[in-house]
């Protein structure tokens, strides 16, 4: 698998990052029966200072945020609720996805605030960035609904448990 990590941020090494990408990332690609040696993923591990300032250039918010997504391609589905076009692998015969950030100190807080492990929750990002490269949104009601069904799907095949269900906890619903 085409899978590049980078840590900015020392924090995510001793929560043991690498592994938790590589098991959310090997999830993902085989629901949508994708060859992870075929796809093409950058995933930064930063903390919130950095992801603030990528926040801000990028979406106009200057806040930090637990996880960003920046898709190689425009795969979105026209039509509220519709699935997403499939990646195509390019000239070389990769297939590139994109690039995911995720910020320590907001991840770690809204887990603690959830009462889940920080290992469940980081799939769960993770999950739901790679899902935004595949071309799944939030924006749209029925969109959000595909979304977050897809992410129960595979975090239940991980089992982790559905992270839209945890009561008393504001941050631990929807992502974004």
């Amino acid at each position: 698998m085409g899978l590049d990590i980078s840590i900015e941020e020392d924090r995510w090494r001793e929560a043991d990052l690498e592994p938790l990408v590589i098991e959310a990332t090997e999830a993902v690609l085989s629901h949508f029966q994708l060859d992870p040696e075929a796809c093409e993923i950058s995933v930064l591990a930063c903390d919130d200072a950095r992801i603030a300032v990528l926040n801000e250039d990028f979406r106009q918010k200057a806040k930090p945020t637990n996880v960003l997504s920046w898709p190689a391609e425009e795969l979105a589905a026209e039509e509220p609720g519709g699935t997403p076009m499939a990646p195509e692998a390019d000239f070389t015969g990769e297939i590139p996805l994109g690039d995911i950030a995720i910020a320590y100190e907001t991840c770690a807080r809204e887990a603690q605030e959830a009462g889940k492990p920080l290992a469940d929750h980081l799939r769960h990002l993770i999950v739901h960035g790679l899902l935004h490269l595949l071309g799944y949104d939030h924006i749209r009601d029925p969109d959000a609904t595909l979304m977050e069904g897809l992410e129960v799907e595979i975090l239940g095949k991980m089992g982790i448990d559905d992270p839209y269900t945890v009561e008393d906890s504001p941050n631990y619903g929807r992502i974004g």
